[in-house]
């Protein structure tokens, strides 16, 4: 417990990629020891920049009504683990913000996940979540890799970002809703 206290401190204190970052560095991330539930999304936006609370908007909105959790709940982090693949804003980019920056994850990953002993299931949240911990197992589009979910059960549950800009895509992809949510809120209730 201690150990991942310390290493928390170190992660918020991080300054690796400071030079790359508009707003400055801000590492936002959430864990204790004891988290059954895991969930890697890509990089804080600017509200959760500001805020400094993982999912604080309107995709965490969303997130929060796909897994069916309370916001109390959601923010348990004896429950509930947020680890994103960036841990600071990355700045903005032609079409949305730019991708996470890769030193979170070269530098800090796979220490938290050594020390996340409890984890049973891993919310993968986007494509760079998916990519990273599926490796070769991810397909070449996210569409494929979230359509094809039941794949990486029990341990991973791929999923798209909950991000406003993806309305086309949800609407597109009626079966996310309809078939898998249901299955995914089962899921996270059976786990925490």
């Amino acid at each position: 417990m201690e150990e991942l206290e310390s290493l928390l401190a170190q992660v918020r204190a991080c300054r690796i990629c400071e030079e790359h970052l508009p707003l400055g560095p801000r590492p936002v991330l959430a864990a204790s020891h004891t988290a059954k539930l895991l969930i890697v999304g890509q990089a804080p936006g600017t509200k959760v920049h500001a805020s400094g609370i993982p999912w604080d908007d309107q995709s965490g909105k969303r997130l929060r009504q796909w897994l069916g959790l309370a916001p109390e709940v959601f923010y348990d982090e004896s429950k509930v683990a947020i680890v994103p693949m960036g841990f600071c804003y990355p700045g903005k980019g032609k079409s949305g913000d730019l991708p996470p920056r890769p030193e979170c994850a070269r530098h800090w990953h796979q220490q938290l996940m050594t020390l996340l002993p409890d984890v049973q299931l891993t919310l993968l949240v986007g494509k760079y979540a998916q990519d990273y911990f599926l490796g070769h197992k991810a397909k070449p589009a996210l569409t494929e890799t979230v359509a094809n979910w039941h794949e990486y059960l029990p341990q991973f549950m791929p999923m798209p970002h909950p991000s406003p800009r993806n309305q086309f895509w949800i609407r597109r992809n009626t079966w996310f809703e309809t078939d898998a949510i249901p299955y995914v809120q089962q899921l996270v209730q059976s786990v925490i």
